[in-house]
């Protein structure tokens, strides 16, 4: 009997605990069956933060170091249109360093690791993009007509997958000799430093030259070097010709090694005039051409409007029109030039 009224002593006592106890792991599936509900209803945002953000691939001739201020331009166009990379796009880098054989390989591997955009420059990188693909949007900047090059056959409504920029280079080749002729009238023939594996650019603009030339009844010493390694031959060689001066291409090669050709117009003493602003703030005599940095800004703004959706028939292949024109006075003093007045006056910016 005392067994008995223990036992039903012990239900009596325990019964408020066996209820909540009861209560607490009703409270705990409930709580389980709301975060169950709550991850499923958060899962396809999760998926969709963790998505891995669309890749942009870089087709070049160049080496790294002499891409990477032009590259800065590009991101801050890519800025503009709301990427930036690290946060919502990310980059694929594939620099040939001048060898243009290893361009379509390149190409080809930016495709394999199928990129959202390939943005290539110059010519050759274009060609070879566009050669490698059919489907991946191409964004291009070249200093040529893309029209006779092949690149696209209408500016206004570029057919396929490739779009881009071009800026004034070739067009403007011309009138970097008019400049040298101004400051020495009395010349006879002038040189001409060229990059002989990019054909597309190096003819069209040779052949606005020659014109020049004629024009203003000097002969034009052509001279030639396919990378850095053959700039100091290159001098050497025009020197013993003993032109009046040289000009230098607005091709890309030589776009990046401003403090080297500067450095040997001044060992070979002859007045040089340059392609972009970078030689005449190293010391060069003059510099004229498109500024290099609008083109990639242009171009960080079409990769933006494509990664939104935007089809690439759809823009129209852009112009870079922006050109600045450099005179170094200092050298110039050191040079025993005369700048005239009217030629300081047309000047973006003097170096004194």
């Amino acid at each position: 009997m005392r067994g008995k009224r223990r036992f039903g002593l012990s239900n009596h006592l325990f019964e408020p605990l066996r209820c909540q106890l009861l209560s607490l792991g009703t409270d705990m599936r409930r709580r389980e069956f709301i975060t169950l509900i709550g991850g499923a209803a958060a899962s396809p945002l999760a998926a969709r933060a963790q998505q891995t953000p669309p890749v942009i691939g870089f087709l070049t001739s160049d080496t790294p170091d002499l891409r990477e201020r032009r590259l800065g331009a590009f991101r801050k166009g890519l800025n503009e249109s709301g990427y930036e990379e690290g946060r919502n796009v990310a980059f694929e880098y594939r620099f040939s360093e001048q060898h243009l054989d290893q361009l379509p390989l390149l190409a080809d591997d930016l495709v394999k690791r199928k990129v959202a955009i390939i943005v290539a420059a110059p010519t050759p990188a274009a060609k070879s993009a566009k050669a490698a693909t059919k489907s991946i949007p191409i964004v291009f900047v070249v200093g040529v007509d893309p029209v006779q090059t092949g690149l696209v056959t209408n500016l206004a409504r570029p057919e396929g997958n490739i779009t881009g920029i071009s800026n004034l280079n070739v067009m403007v080749a011309a009138k970097r000799l008019e400049l040298l002729h101004q400051l020495l009238p009395a010349a006879k023939s002038i040189g001409y430093l060229v990059n002989p594996t990019n054909t597309d650019f190096t003819v069209a603009e040779t052949r606005e030259m020659k014109l020049a030339a004629q024009t203003l009844g000097v002969s034009l010493l052509l001279v030639r070097a396919k990378d850095q390694s053959e700039f100091d031959a290159a001098f050497a060689a025009v020197a013993l010709e003993q032109p009046a001066g040289i000009v230098i291409s607005g091709e890309a090669l030589f776009l990046g090694y401003s403090a080297r050709l500067v450095a040997l117009a001044a060992q070979y003493a002859l007045p040089t005039v340059y392609p972009t602003r970078a030689a005449a703030a190293a010391g060069g005599l003059i510099s004229y051409g498109s500024d290099p940095l609008d083109g990639g800004r242009l171009a960080g703004i079409y990769a933006g409007r494509i990664l939104k959706g935007e089809k690439p028939e759809n823009l129209p292949v852009q112009q870079s029109t922006k050109v600045e024109l450099v005179i170094n006075l200092k050298t110039a003093r050191a040079e025993g030039l005369e700048i005239p007045l009217p030629l300081i006056g047309r000047a973006d910016e003097v170096i004194e």
